[in-house]
């Protein structure tokens, strides 16, 4: 258990934090699981605004340091391509 206060604080802080990170992701999981959907049905218009939407939140789950520079670009190009050959 933590003794001095600083280490108390800062499991506090990382609760905190793990608890926005997971809304976050969660958030970001959403957005992909809606191109996803919109791929399976074989709508290319949906699945593109879908895109759209997605990639905004991706560059902003980089933004704020809870997804990789390269994983979110890596699901905006696998994504993007399948979208393209829909």
């Amino acid at each position: 258990m933590a003794n001095t206060p600083q280490a108390k604080k800062r499991i506090r802080r990382n609760t905190n934090r793990a608890e926005v990170n997971g809304a976050r992701m969660s958030r970001i999981r959403s957005f992909l699981k809606k191109v996803e959907t919109a791929i399976a049905g074989g709508n290319k218009t949906a699945a593109a605004d879908a895109l759209k939407a997605a990639q905004p939140e991706l560059a902003r789950g980089v933004a704020r340091g809870v997804l990789h520079k390269n994983t979110a670009s890596r699901k905006m190009s696998r994504l993007s391509k399948r979208v393209g050959a829909l």
